[in-house]
């Protein structure tokens, strides 16, 4: 009996030492075994959605895992079987030939201990890819790869039973980037004003019918980027970070990887309807790009835009002709530089299928809602809301108008004029066929990572006033009852409001230790001082602008006492709480003479502020994204779906399932 139990911590032991092994870095995620499978064990489909499948056999040549075989053995075998039927090999499955084998070599660290020592381990592949399969009939299937002499991998498959009947027309998911429940508070009292505890306005998200909160773990760690998040959104696949729609695997390319159909393709492809992409991002970011990219590496930017216009390059789902809309920045991928995919200038690429091209809210708002319409209106991202209404002179940078010229780009839109635009385009495109479209406040996350909050929450606040624009459209041409609206982020921030600042104690005070004082935390917090109490009241108090759209935004962005807020990890920087009149933040930056890789308080920034010392490695100059679960809200003929609490992959689910997308028989050829 001892000796079991010895036996037993021994085993327990290493399978804890494994798991800490693998923790840092993986040979590859959602792979355990040195036969790997993707899509791998527990991953579910949706009837009739297109996706690869890549086999993997490892051989590990060093390290802890290494095998006493030079070469991987390529005479594996896969089959799939339905529960309860006999399985087959996957060429009799799905009818295909057997795939070629394929050969490469791929290197790995497996701790922090072998990165420091630049000891990699080298693994030799074997592998193979089904390409464009699908599963029609609702149930559980297993996937069984043989290898090496009988060793085998398992992936248990769940085709989910999503009811065939359509019952949304058209269907708008919001995504506020990085956007969490403590931030929709802060800008809830930030911009509507209350009175002895009670709000006399709420925000229009307050006021969907509906709410759910979604998990968004990455498929082999708990914190996820924007990539990988915004896919599971639309193909209900979790993958790795930085991949968009596809599951990574080994291979040298970034475009080979098993690609999975995404929700826009499928609208496409079964109705032909209209599909709208809105981004104040550069166009080719994570979450715009994931609705038709298939790649995993998210940097390929040119390919990105290209796939926009052509789908996937020499591997199309369907007869991919282009969105109806797209709208954002990042013009350096589009006039011929050296950015641009191939040098081409995407401009005249888009023209000649057939695209109106606009490159300014002036043009954007006399354009025809006839034509498919590419709108790019700066370099990089687009204008924060901040400046583009209250600090203007901070658009006057050179080189950002979108011509590739040397001006500025000052006549930039915002997300509600490029919104309401798109709802215009798409609805006088697909009169039948309905639409759906993704509107992207996107300067929400990049402003949290910069530990810009002022900025961060006024766009966040410029996506609620959006919403509400885009249900009064709706309503007024009769397409409010036949469009399901959601709004939920890709993932959140560890950001909160812990009390408020006396920011002109903090500026008299001498010392760090002397400056926190200002902080008042319970009863000393007081209330806000960022009331609007009408629309003609002028917004910003060292400048006379009135904003008249709309009457949610504060009416001083610089008052005496300001929110103490803050992320639960960031870089050194120095803190004094007050917005940033030259535009978005840089809070730390390398020094001269010193490691390019560390980085070091911004000697410029809060000047009158207090140094707090970094939580990140020095390496980081900016803030980073939190495990939170993020809301969803919900309004439409779909809006009792959304409530509870489910993973990220389940909004693309419910959005299938309210849009009719499910296919029980293969489609004719």
């Amino acid at each position: 009996m001892k000796f079991f139990s010895t036996l037993s911590s021994c085993v327990a032991c290493g399978l804890l030492a494994s798991q800490v092994a693998a923790q840092t870095f993986q040979r590859l995620g959602a792979c355990p075994k040195l036969g790997c499978i993707f899509p791998p064990d527990q991953a579910d489909f949706l009837p009739g959605q297109w996706f690869d499948i890549r086999l993997e056999v490892h051989a590990p040549q060093n390290g802890s895992e290494r095998v006493s075989y030079a070469q991987p053995d390529g005479n594996f075998t896969f089959t799939i079987g339905r529960d309860g039927q006999r399985a087959v090999p996957a060429t009799q499955f799905f009818n295909l030939t057997e795939p070629r084998l394929e050969t490469w070599n791929f290197t790995w660290y497996e701790d922090l201990f072998a990165r420091a020592a630049r000891t990699p381990s080298l693994v030799r592949v074997a592998g193979k890819a089904y390409r464009k399969v699908a599963l029609y009939e609702p149930g559980n299937y297993v996937a069984t790869l043989t290898y090496q002499n009988g060793s085998s991998t398992v992936a248990n498959w769940t085709v989910r039973d999503i009811p065939t009947q359509r019952r949304a027309k058209n269907t708008i998911i919001f995504i506020g980037d990085g956007m969490t429940t403590n931030m929709i508070t802060a800008a809830r009292l930030m911009a509507h004003q209350m009175i002895n505890g009670k709000y006399q306005t709420t925000m229009a998200m307050d006021q969907m019918p509906v709410l759910g909160h979604q998990m968004t773990h990455s498929l082999d760690s708990f914190i996820t980027d924007s990539a990988n998040s915004a896919s599971a959104l639309y193909t209900g696949h979790k993958s790795t970070v930085n991949a968009l729609s596809v599951y990574r695997d080994s291979s040298p390319s970034n475009f080979d990887d098993p690609k999975v159909e995404t929700i826009a393709e499928l609208f496409r492809e079964i109705y032909g309807g209209g599909v709208g992409i809105v981004s104040t991002a550069f166009i080719a970011d994570a979450t715009p790009a994931a609705l038709t990219a298939h790649t995993s590496q998210r940097g390929r930017y040119g390919e990105v835009v290209d796939s926009f216009l052509r789908g996937i390059t020499n591997y199309t789902w369907v007869n991919w002709t282009g969105p109806d809309v797209l709208f954002g920045g990042g013009a350096e991928q589009f006039y011929p530089n050296s950015r641009s995919f191939q040098g081409r200038d995407y401009y005249q690429e888009f023209r000649n299928a057939g695209y109106n091209v606009v490159l300014n809210n002036t043009s954007l708002q006399t354009a025809s809602n006839s034509s498919k319409t590419l709108g790019i209106f700066s370099v990089s991202n687009m204008a924060k809301w901040l400046d583009r209404n209250i600090y203007k002179n901070n658009l006057n940078i050179s080189r950002t108008a979108p011509n590739g010229g040397n001006g500025s780009a000052t006549d930039q839109p915002g997300l509600k004029e490029m919104t309401l635009k798109a709802l215009q385009i798409l609805r006088a495109r697909n009169p039948q066929n309905g639409f759906f479209l993704m509107s992207e406040a996107a300067s929400v996350d990049k402003m949290m990572h910069v530990l810009d909050y002022d900025r961060a929450l006024t766009e966040l606040l410029e996506l609620d006033d959006t919403i509400k624009a885009t249900i009064n459209y709706l309503r007024s041409v009769g397409e409010l009852n036949n469009t399901q609206i959601i709004i939920t982020a890709d993932h959140g921030h560890g950001f909160d409001v812990m009390g408020s600042v006396d920011t002109r104690y903090l500026a008299q005070q001498t010392g760090d230790r002397n400056k926190r004082n200002a902080i008042g935390i319970y009863e000393e917090s007081g209330l806000s001082q960022y009331v609007v109490p009408n629309a003609s009241m002028p917004i910003g108090s060292d400048q006379n602008v009135v904003y008249s759209q709309g009457v949610n935004f504060p009416t001083n962005f610089d008052p005496r006492y300001t929110f103490y807020q803050g992320v639960a990890a960031f870089p050194d920087h120095r803190e004094d709480y007050t917005v940033n009149k030259r535009g978005p933040r840089v809070p730390a930056l390398n020094i001269t003479g010193f490691s390019s890789t560390d980085y070091y308080v911004n000697y410029i920034d809060a000047v009158t502020g207090f140094v707090i010392n970094g939580s990140l490695p020095v390496a980081a100059d900016q803030g980073v994204h939190s495990l939170t679960d993020v809301p969803v809200f919900s309004q439409g003929p779909c809006q009792a779906d959304f409530g509870g609490v489910y993973n990220s992959i389940d909004v693309f689910y419910k959005m299938a399932g309210c849009l009719g997308l499910s296919r029980r028989t293969p489609p004719r050829p």
